[in-house]
């Protein structure tokens, strides 16, 4: 990239946004622009900011015009910007993503957030475990609030539990990090102090109004929890009490209007309803639970933050 006059093979930066731009428009990309400078500063190896105008700026490595005009029509085939560089920013981490790894989402933070509210002491060494746990963004994510917390992840997905051990490596947190594949807790001896969990939960017969770059390129076990998309969780649920230590919390992510079905799953397992909490948009993203307490003792959330 070049300032100043146009030579032979240069072209100008706001002009190769700008026809990238009306060709994502033209394929019904949400953000035409955004997505458009996003792939060409990855091509450029520079900041997205530094091409928020592209004026004076020009183009003039031939290879790399051929590199982003097959990134905008990978873009334009509506796979996503975070398949296409192979990672996605989530919670402060850049997690890297493959084909065997749902696309980690804004609305998992809220899951993050919402165990973080029940942490006073961020010292304490916390016992984590992550039921599928994909790319491993959201327990990594955790563990890098705690510093003296440890955990497992686990998935059924082989290649999803190897690109989490390189997701953990690169955030610094191999050594209090462990991922295995498994099938929801079967095998898991230990106990743990927070169990998260952000399983499929779209019913069968809502995945053909799902966008394009989801239900092309996400995996299709990461999204549909069966005929109401709630099997996961009755899946998941009898393992939950048993692997829950005495003032542990189990938080899980749940789609919208579905958090009367979870509780009701959940409590239902030996669990009590603990607190929920809404994403940004206001849906009800995450459900808190807690083992049930009798008489005189202390509630797990309070023993939690004490």
């Amino acid at each position: 990239m070049i300032r100043g006059s146009i030579g032979n093979d240069s072209i100008a930066v706001s002009t190769l946004l700008a026809e990238a731009t009306v060709c994502l428009t033209i394929a019904g990309v949400e953000n035409p622009r955004l997505d458009a400078r996003r792939l060409l500063a990855h091509v450029l190896e520079v900041a997205p900011q530094s091409l928020a105008t592209g004026r004076g700026l020009f183009l003039s490595c031939v290879e790399k015009q051929t590199t982003f005009t097959a990134l905008v029509t990978r873009r334009a085939q509506r796979e996503p910007v975070s398949r296409i560089l192979g990672w996605r920013g989530f919670w402060t981490l850049d997690c890297r993503i493959n084909a065997e790894t749902f696309d980690p989402r804004p609305e998992t933070e809220t899951v993050v957030e919402t165990i973080l509210n029940y942490v006073v002491n961020r010292q304490t060494p916390y016992s984590l475990l992550d039921l599928g746990s994909g790319s491993g963004s959201l327990l990594l994510a955790l563990l890098s609030e705690l510093p003296n917390a440890t955990g497992i992840g686990v998935d059924i997905a082989a290649g999803a539990v190897e690109v989490a051990r390189v997701n953990a490596a690169l955030a610094g947190l191999a050594t209090r990090a462990r991922f295995q594949v498994g099938d929801w807790g079967e095998g898991l001896e230990e106990v743990f102090d927070v169990i998260m969990a952000n399983p499929p939960y779209i019913a069968e017969s809502d995945i053909s109004s799902l966008s394009p770059e989801v239900v092309q390129f996400d995996p299709r076990c990461a999204l549909v929890g069966g005929r109401d998309g709630l099997a996961a969780y009755r899946a998941m649920a009898p393992s939950l009490i048993r692997l829950l230590s005495p003032r542990g919390l189990v938080a899980l992510e749940i789609g919208k209007g579905q958090a009367s079905a979870v509780k009701e799953i959940m409590t239902g397992s030996g669990l009590a309803f603990l607190d929920c909490r809404p994403d940004l948009s206001g849906v009800t993203r995450c459900v808190l639970f807690q083992r049930k307490v009798t008489g005189h003792e202390k509630s797990a959330w309070q023993s939690f933050r004490s």
